[in-house]
């Protein structure tokens, strides 16, 4: 499999392009609205989704998929949209070093849902790389 199509790589590259987008996000917020940025934002998402559907030809009707995946993807996008709400508004109190690395906490959250809901298995690894994020974020804000 070519590195670019292991999961791996998308990972990172979405690490990557949250770490800009905390950068781009708090430049773009400190003259505007935190709630019309998070809409601007947002447009740019559906655009460029739109467009990737459309190069890709990948673009076509979910009317037949499931009652519960719908449920799960509509759940999703409001969590996803209450994220960036907050994000943005936190951008636009506080330092991007600060509200970065507390917004990170998600790892340690997600980690915790995946167990708790998805049955996921923890090892020990998965427990002190979570471990290491919640106390290098307590660093961070506290001291």
């Amino acid at each position: 499999m070519k590195w670019y199509a292991r999961w791996e790589f998308f990972a990172l590259a979405s690490a990557f392009f949250a770490g800009l987008t905390a950068l781009f996000g708090k430049m773009g917020v400190m003259n505007i609205n935190s709630n019309l940025a998070t809409f601007i934002r947002t447009l740019v998402v559906l655009i460029m989704t739109t467009g990737i559907l459309v190069w890709r030809q990948q673009w076509q009707w979910a009317g037949n998929t499931a009652m519960k995946t719908w449920v799960f993807l509509v759940l999703s996008g409001m969590a996803t949209g209450l994220s960036w709400i907050c994000y943005y508004r936190a951008l636009s109190l506080g330092p991007v070093s600060k509200v970065a690395p507390i917004d990170k906490l998600s790892v340690a959250f997600a980690i915790i849902l995946g167990v708790l809901f998805l049955g996921e298995h923890l090892t020990w690894q998965v427990v002190l790389g979570a471990g290491f994020i919640i106390l290098g974020t307590a660093v961070i804000i506290l001291f």
